[in-house]
């Protein structure tokens, strides 16, 4: 299964909307057949598992990271398959999250007499698939906080100057996250004063969609964020229809979505993006931003580059969360500690208010 893992991260990326998934198949101890998803519409796990094992995969075991499809979508279903392969016993690390379809793979399996287990390393396999498991349970993307800042938590100078707070192993570290995500969420204040691209570069991937909240549409018609590729500017519902326009002509998506205290409901923002099919967001900032997601409680992992670096004045990296006392303030668990070149990377899962 930890095998099955592996080959399972090779599609982080390049599956969404679907999971990523790996699958091995196993005989005689030996492992005949190797598979994972590659990419979205593309053959399932199992499929390339199962196609290199070829004949000897009857009577084997497969060991599978997530239950089998039973259904038909883009591909035929693979319980199908595994039974037309002859298998004779299927081992998932977890079943599928989706309760249109949990457990009617497994199911299927056993009614034909598969012996399947259920659970084996399941702990590992929901942390490769948080997006997808987030988005089926809740409807809602998997939302990470993304933050770059300097020891004593500024992501700019007094002036406005923040290129560049962390070096280049951190910068090239935040490109394969945007790679990894279904879109790059920032605030307008980040596009007027820096006019980020928010594309991928240095390392492979996808470019992920650009959103940009923006109550007033302030966003220029020549921001480089709506460039090539998917640009969507968020705003309320009585934003300036002249201004839209100008936008829509570059190719930009103007969402108009419910305010809440005179701003863009996140909240809104967030399901409209669930109902899109969107499993993942990435908030890069600015302050406002990170503040207001953090408050709706939206967040659920933050990733905060620290360099070590001490700016003194200057914009903190998260705006007023309204917390008077300290047993107020928002609890992260789960911590992990990277080293990225010269700079910390902090991971941990963010507790709702």
């Amino acid at each position: 299964m930890r095998l099955a893992l592996a080959l399972a991260r090779r599609g982080e990326g390049t599956t969404s909307p679907n999971p990523t998934v790996g699958a091995v198949v196993v005989r005689d101890r030996t492992v005949i057949g190797q598979g994972f998803h590659e990419r979205a519409g593309g053959p399932h796990a199992e499929v390339g598992a199962l196609d290199e094992a070829g004949d000897r995969a009857a009577g084997a075991t497969l060991y599978v990271t997530l239950e089998p499809c039973s259904h038909h979508g883009r591909t035929p279903p693979c319980a199908d398959l595994i039974l037309a392969r002859g298998v004779c016993r299927v081992v998932c690390a977890m079943a599928d999250p989706d309760p249109r379809v949990s457990g009617r793979g497994i199911e299927r399996l056993r009614r034909a007499g598969v012996e399947v287990t259920v659970g084996v390393l399941e702990a590992e396999a929901r942390r490769l698939n948080a997006f997808y498991v987030k988005h089926r349970t809740t409807g809602l993307p998997f939302v990470i906080l993304k933050l770059a800042q300097s020891l004593d938590g500024r992501i700019a100078t007094a002036s406005g100057d923040s290129r560049w707070i962390t070096g280049e192993a951190a910068r090239g570290r935040a490109h394969l996250l945007r790679s990894r995500v279904d879109a790059v969420l920032v605030g307008v204040g980040t596009v007027l004063a820096d006019d980020p691209l928010l594309t991928v570069r240095g390392v492979a991937g996808r470019d992920p969609a650009r959103i940009v909240v923006d109550s007033a549409l302030r966003t220029p018609a020549s921001a480089r964020v709506l460039g090539p590729g998917r640009a969507i500017v968020a705003t309320t519902e009585g934003a300036d229809e002249g201004r839209a326009r100008k936008l829509r002509e570059r190719g930009a998506e103007v969402w108009r979505l419910p305010s809440a205290e005179g701003r863009v409901d996140l909240r809104a923002l967030m399901a409209e993006l669930g109902r899109q099919g969107f499993l993942s967001v990435m908030v890069e900032g600015g302050a406002a931003v990170a503040a207001s997601a953090l408050k709706a409680g939206l967040v659920d992992q933050a990733q905060v580059f620290i360099a070590p670096r001490v700016i003194g004045a200057g914009l903190g990296a998260i705006g007023d969360l309204r917390v008077e006392k300290v047993a107020e303030g928002l609890r992260l668990t789960d911590v992990e500690i990277e080293r990225v070149g010269d700079d910390l990377l902090y991971m941990a899962r963010v507790v709702s208010p």
